[in-house]
């Protein structure tokens, strides 16, 4: 039977599956307000346009699969797993929510409801990052093992540890979607901090996509960091403009080359014989013979 959001070290580590969920005896309703989500956890932002699909849902359909919580302290009970099924619920109006209460120490809990959360691949790279590095600092994880129960290779997260030391702007405009993961990968090949906030400015206002800042970062130099700006600038300019030139190319089959100036520039095309010429004439002047 296919698992809902557990993946195989999630699994392993809650012992939970669906067969225990279709069991009157392992599943008990709880009164919504007498659970409290894990403020520990990696995701800190819901969207708010899914979280109203999942309660169109529930109104419709009910919980399909409890939550998973456990106890805490005065009659309350802090959610491990489902905190999105919870807040939906929560905005459905419904009084109770069906749960199945595991008996966790406090720290297995917390373990297993980070790993939870960061197998469910919706968290921004941020979030994903933190929630990495905390299993480092607080469970003593090895890189590999954390690859080894979310099912990433270790690279990916070597790569995604590495978001976090690129400075606080940064990060925020990858929270909010301003610059992708591939973008904020990119400005980490850059060390002054400076010029990685520039860049991240300059691809946000320019749209740069991934392809263009990698191709102005190859050809950045730190050596000259007062001109920062008018050579992130030119290399942005250059990037586009090779685009463009790789465009053309491409749609007429022949070597192009944009030379640009101050206040303008020219293009170049070349051709190696007199066929090629009128074949290149009847492409942009749509000629027919």
């Amino acid at each position: 039977m296919i698992k809902r959001g557990l993946g195989k070290g999630l699994d392993a580590l809650i012992e939970v599956n669906e067969r225990e969920f279709g069991q009157d005896n392992n599943v008990t309703e709880i009164k919504i307000n007498n659970i409290e989500p894990d403020s520990d956890q990696p995701r800190k932002d819901f969207d708010q346009e899914k979280l109203d699909v999942l309660c169109k849902s529930i109104k419709k359909y009910g919980v399909i699969q409890p939550i998973i919580v456990t106890q805490a302290t005065h009659g309350m009970y802090k959610i491990v797993a489902g905190e999105r099924r919870w807040r939906a619920c929560k905005m459905a109006g419904l009084a109770t929510i069906p749960v199945v209460i595991k008996d966790y120490s406090e720290e297995a809990g917390a373990e297993v409801a980070l790993i939870e959360n960061l197998q469910r691949e919706n968290l921004n790279p941020i979030e994903e990052a933190a929630g990495y590095k905390r299993l480092i600092d607080e469970f003593a994880m090895t890189q590999q093992q954390i690859s080894e129960k979310i099912g990433k290779s270790r690279s990916a997260v070597t790569n995604t540890l590495r978001l976090l030391t690129l400075p606080d702007n940064i990060k925020d405009m990858v929270i909010y979607g301003e610059l992708s993961s591939g973008h904020a990968r990119a400005i980490l090949s850059v060390t002054d901090s400076g010029i990685q906030i520039d860049l991240a400015q300059k691809i946000i206002a320019n749209d740069l996509n991934v392809r263009q800042t990698e191709k102005i970062i190859s050809g950045l130099s730190e050596k000259k960091p007062l001109k920062k700006s008018e050579k992130i600038k030119d290399k942005i300019l250059k990037a586009q403009l090779l685009e463009i030139q790789d465009k053309i190319q491409t749609n007429l089959g022949a070597k192009v080359k944009i030379i640009s100036g101050k206040s303008g520039g020219r293009i170049q095309i070349e051709y190696s014989n007199y066929d090629e010429l009128e074949r290149l004439s009847d492409l942009m002047f749509h000629v027919k013979h």
